[in-house]
This record gives structure tokens, C-alpha cells and sequence, in this order.
């Protein structure tokens, strides 16, 4: 036996392999994705066991309307993640689901005729359909929650801006949903205590609205991006290891990431960057683009420790994710919703 054969492909037998726990520790053994879906559950059970390991989740890419965003109310309920980093388009799809008290997406067809979804309104994202009245109903539900903070922040401070970060933005209107009693990310963030980051904001139809209502003249809301970099800079000193767990790219992305170089400019402390890492991303690296450089390429700005442990799984996160958080509750016994 040579170094080069001393671990053999096990094929997968699906007779005995059935749960997607069971499924993935199989595919342990296997090759491709298959294989680096399996080394990312082995690295997310380790942070997530390591009761010192802060997470935060990166989401990039529509995967509120494709169906994700209870999969990350679950992460947060159940103790996996505790920040998040998002696109705002996430929060605004989000916020959707929330306005209908349900589905405000539908299944659509990638070759429907566009213009024919224009004139009825419909926004199309891929095979996802998003009626446009599903927007003003979101817009409506933002009013209602924002109306009375700024009438309350006039009482104290007469005609200034309102000047918040996004995070803080983003925990008012859980806080509004969460008294609703509407279920939503935003919501459950606001329960649990996990703050929500964008550093993009204004990139939304979520920020589209407070734009609208400074038009009408009722709302002058200042979002300070810089502070949510500061507070980010806190969550990750209130942590003695840090884990990402990264789906996409883009903002979300990059945005957790540089965070350890802004700690090294501004702070005496040395913070060698993420300690554990498990990205999901179709994104490819030869092209030079942030969004495909491999995690071992951060480690060279300080984004990860040199003794970083990660997997990089290449693959449409609507199927990795989903199996990805199942076998992660299999494995930590969490029991399944009635």
C-alpha cells in the first residue's frame, strides 16, 4: 500500500444509506461535490459544537424567493448562527412573505414570455414568480412599523434625521413584525437577538421604500453603513473563535470577511481572521472574480487564520443548503416541527 491508496471510494448504497445524515457521511467517501458536501458538514458540527465558535451566515443570491428563508429561521432559533450577514434584496423578499402572512412568491416557468409577466405586473426571478401588488404590500407593512418611530424620534429630536445603521434598521422592523405576530427572518432575528448586516443597502426594494416615503416627506431616515462595520468589529471580539458559513458571494460575502483587516488598521489586538469556514457558490475562480477566490486565497489578507479549517463545496445552494442544515440536525438531535 502506497500513500496514494490507503483510502478507498465506499459507493453509497441507498439501501442503506436514506437520511440525509446518513447520506452525507456516506458520500464521506465518494468524490467531487458529493465529497466536499460531506467535509462541510464535518466542519460546520465542529464550529457549531465549539460553544466559544461565534457563526455568521452569509446569504447572497435569491434564495428568500426560492424558498431558504425558513431554513435560516431554524439556524437561528436552534443556536447555529448568531449574525447575518445579507443582500438587501433577501430583507426585502423577506419582508414580502411577511406583508402576506405567508408565500408571497409563486412558481414560475424560466422561458415564460416577459413581456406578457409585464403587463400583468409580475416580476420574474428565474422559474419565480413576484407579483408586483406583493411589493406595496410589503411597502405597506414598513409604513405601519416606521410611522410611529419617526413620529417618536420628532418628539425628541424636533426635525433631524433619524441616523441609524442598517442593523439597527433592520431590528426595528423585526421588532415591528415579531408584535404582529408576523413570522419572517426579520422577525425571528429580532427574537433571538441576531443582528442583521448589509453593506448594500440602498441596493434593495427595501431601501427603495424609505427612499419613497423621503419622497412623500414623512420619513428622513440616514443609514450609517460605517457603524455596522464597527458593530460587526464587536461581535467578532465578543468571540474567541469565529465561523462563516458562506452561501454566494457578492457583498455578503466579503463584507463578514474584511472586517479582520479593518480590525487590523484600526485595533492593538491581532485577530488572525475566521477560524472555521464552509462556503456554497457556483462561482468560479479562474476568472479573478471575489466571489470565486477559494478561502485559501482569503487567508492571504488575513480574512482567515492560517490554521483555518474549511470546505468549499461548488454546487446550486438550493441543494446543498437545504441537505447541508438536515444532516446538521440529524446530528445534533434536534427534533423535527409537529
Amino acid at each position: 500500500m502506497t500513500p496514494f491508496t490507503k483510502r478507498p471510494i465506499k459507493p453509497i448504497d441507498p439501501l442503506v444509506s436514506r437520511s440525509a445524515l446518513e447520506i452525507l457521511e456516506a458520500l464521506g467517501t465518494c468524490s467531487f461535490q458529493g465529497r466536499n458536501l460531506s467535509t462541510a458538514l464535518d466542519v460546520l458540527t465542529t464550529m457549531v459544537q465549539d460553544e466559544n465558535c461565534g457563526v455568521v451566515l452569509t446569504f447572497a443570491g435569491a434564495m428568500v424567493p426560492a424558498g431558504m428563508g425558513e431554513l435560516v429561521c431554524r439556524l437561528m432559533e436552534n443556536g447555529v448562527i448568531s449574525a447575518i450577514v445579507s443582500t438587501g434584496a433577501n430583507i426585502s423578499h423577506d419582508l414580502v412573505n411577511a406583508a402576506k402572512g405567508g408565500p408571497g412568491h409563486f412558481i414560475g416557468d424560466p422561458d415564460a414570455d416577459d413581456d406578457e409577466l409585464f403587463k400583468h405586473r409580475i416580476n420574474r426571478i428565474y422559474d419565480t414568480n413576484l407579483p408586483e401588488d406583493n411589493y406595496l404590500a410589503a411597502e405597506k407593512v414598513l409604513e405601519a412599523i416606521w410611522r410611529p418611530i419617526q413620529a417618536d424620534w420628532q418628539l425628541e429630536s424636533g426635525e433631524q434625521p433619524m441616523v441609524m445603521p442598517p442593523s439597527e434598521v433592520f431590528r426595528l422592523t423585526g421588532q415591528g413584525l415579531s408584535e404582529s405576530g408576523r413570522r419572517s427572518m426579520l422577525s425571528v432575528a429580532f427574537e433571538t437577538g441576531t443582528p442583521i448586516f448589509c453593506g448594500a443597502t440602498s441596493d434593495s426594494e427595501f431601501c427603495l421604500n424609505f427612499a419613497r416615503f423621503r419622497y412623500r416627506g414623512w420619513c428622513h431616515l440616514l443609514m450609517d453603513e460605517i457603524d455596522d462595520l464597527f458593530r460587526m468589529g464587536e461581535w467578532v471580539k465578543s468571540h474567541a473563535l469565529r465561523g462563516a458559513i458562506i452561501v454566494g458571494g457578492g457583498v455578503p460575502r466579503n463584507w463578514a470577511q474584511q472586517i479582520f483587516p479593518l480590525l487590523d488598521m484600526i485595533d492593538d489586538s491581532h485577530f488572525p481572521g475566521y477560524d472555521f469556514g464552509v462556503r456554497i457558490s457556483t462561482d468560479n475562480v479562474v476568472f479573478g472574480g471575489l466571489s470565486g477566490c477559494t478561502l485559501s486565497e482569503s487567508k492571504s489578507w488575513g480574512k482567515y487564520g492560517p490554521k483555518a479549517r474549511f470546505a468549499e463545496v461548488a454546487c446550486d445552494a438550493t441543494i446543498a443548503l437545504p441537505i447541508l442544515v438536515a444532516a446538521l440536525f440529524d446530528r445534533l438531535a434536534i427534533p423535527r416541527s409537529e
